[in-house]
């Protein structure tokens, strides 16, 4: 059991896709301006990393593996996370259609975002059990709506703050994602 929660911790603070691996920046830099954009897009990007090792895992290790069909895992990968983030799409546009308007182009990206296809090669390398690689998804969906949260919460601060005009937009964005990750960094120590 302590090791699944130093799987969780690890994946949420330790090893952040989007502050330690530097993986899915673009919605990190594109939906953060609100607070409940960023929120919900952690979420969205959560949802679609369990539902992917939900589907991928058993797929990959009880058909791919014992076939000697491993060297398709990235076609396979991929489709099924295209399928999902479609899924995840037309759920969000129908339930919630301001949220569908407030994420824009990012909601579809998330099936090239990086981070889930980084998961899904980070389940199989790792040779994760289905239930290890349920806590990682879980551990790393957090973490990355951690660091999605926090990008959203300093972003919205930063529209009342005396920011010199050359680094507004992007680059006090980037700046502030550059301390973030330092601040991340402290947190290598618990993985030892």
């Amino acid at each position: 059991m302590s090791e699944l929660v130093l799987l969780f911790v690890g994946s949420a603070l330790v090893n952040n896709f989007l502050l330690s691996r530097f993986l899915g920046i673009c919605p990190f830099l594109g939906v953060t301006k609100e607070l409940k954009a960023g929120v919900s897009m952690g979420i969205a990007v959560t949802s679609v990393m369990v539902a992917s090792v939900l589907v991928l895992w058993p797929f990959y290790n009880l058909v791919l593996v014992p076939m000697g069909l491993g060297y398709l895992e990235n076609m396979l990968f991929i489709l099924v996370i295209a399928a999902l983030v479609q899924v995840l799409e037309m759920i969000v546009k129908r339930l919630f259609p301001s949220l569908y308007r407030a994420f824009g182009i990012y909601l579809p990206l998330i099936t090239t975002n990086c981070a889930i296809l980084g998961l899904a090669l980070l389940m199989v390398g790792n040779e994760y059990t289905f239930l290890q690689s349920l806590v990682f998804a879980a551990g790393s969906g957090a973490g990355i709506t951690l660091a999605m949260a926090m990008m959203s919460a300093i972003r919205e601060e930063l529209e009342f703050a005396d920011v010199p005009q050359s680094l507004q937009g992007p680059g006090i964005a980037l700046i502030t994602a550059g301390v973030m990750a330092l601040s991340f960094m402290g947190f290598a120590g618990l993985g030892s």
